[in-house]
């Protein structure tokens, strides 16, 4: 058991499907559902960047990750699949309304249940999110003119010539681009890269089969999404999710905040915890009140 884990509830609830499925509350005040990316264990998410001290995170562990089970229907990884988790997450906890965060990967679940579940959703905020939901594409030379801005960086050239090979498709040595995804590449950097522990194989190859997006309903949903704040930050040296992207993102939403924050990569909490914290509390506020449905 790690330390965080000693200090968060541990409980489990039932899938869409039965399948078990874990997830973890830390922190105090007014509940914050945070879906992790990956698909990987959330353990990555730490308290992100202190803001356990103002909401009470629930954290789950998407299935075949984590604590979770592995469903007997290797269909239900899909990332369409999973919004029904979360439906049955916020069912488990007996809230009438969430306030849901997504961050990479998992922001398109929480767009998708955003978009199919509307009035369940207090606010939204999506961290330096993925955009395959809503069908908004980063081009390989979105992702090197970002990584151009770290060409003073001592391990700059093996990890651009690595990103290169990987997007002419000569090479897929991942670890070496690693430090893109953060806004300093030191010590804690590294600890946080090497404590990862992504999903099952199967897991990560279904995440975005035929079917898990269906761009234009959910772009249509989302800009009918009256009363709904919503929050996309972004981080400046993010490839995963070049600020340019997480904009075109924001400006699907009737009336979305948009930030940047400086210096930050994928992992916006681990590169400047203040700014992160304080970005996050400003749009959260007082939080949704804990209505039992």
């Amino acid at each position: 058991m790690d330390s965080l884990d000693a200090m968060a509830a541990i409980d489990s609830f039932a899938g869409a499907d039965g399948t078990r499925l874990a997830h973890r509350a830390t922190g105090s005040g007014a509940p914050l559902l945070c879906v992790p990316g990956g698909p990987a264990d959330s353990a990555y998410l730490g308290d992100l960047g202190g803001l356990t001290a103002h909401r009470t995170l629930v954290i789950p562990d998407l299935r075949g990750t984590g604590r979770s089970a592995t469903p007997r229907d290797p269909a239900t990884y899909r990332c369409d699949r999973l919004v029904d988790d979360v439906e049955a997450l916020r069912v488990h906890l007996g809230l009438e309304r969430i306030d849901l965060l997504g961050h990479s990967a998992g922001a398109n679940i929480a767009t998708q249940y955003a978009a199919r579940h509307p009035h369940r959703v207090a606010r939204l905020a999506l961290v330096t999110p993925g955009t395959r939901a809503v069908g908004i594409d980063i081009t390989a030379a979105d992702r090197m003119a970002l990584a151009r801005l770290r060409a003073r960086e001592p391990w700059f050239p093996e990890a651009f010539a690595a990103l290169e090979a990987i997007n002419a498709g000569t090479g897929a040595d991942w670890e070496a681009v690693a430090p893109f995804r953060y806004g300093r590449w030191d010590e804690a950097a590294r600890r946080h890269h090497a404590a990862g522990r992504p999903g099952t194989p199967e897991a990560l190859a279904r995440f975005g089969t035929e079917g898990a997006f269906t761009p234009a309903a959910t772009r249509a949903a989302l800009a009918a999404l009256d009363g709904v704040p919503v929050l996309l930050l972004a981080g400046e040296l993010d490839p995963n999710s070049p600020p340019g992207a997480v904009a075109e993102f924001a400006g699907l939403f009737p009336d979305a905040a948009f930030t940047v924050l400086p210096g930050a990569g994928h992992y916006p909490w681990l590169d400047d915890p203040e700014l992160f914290t304080a970005a996050m509390t400003a749009f959260l506020g007082a939080g949704a009140a804990p209505a039992q449905s």
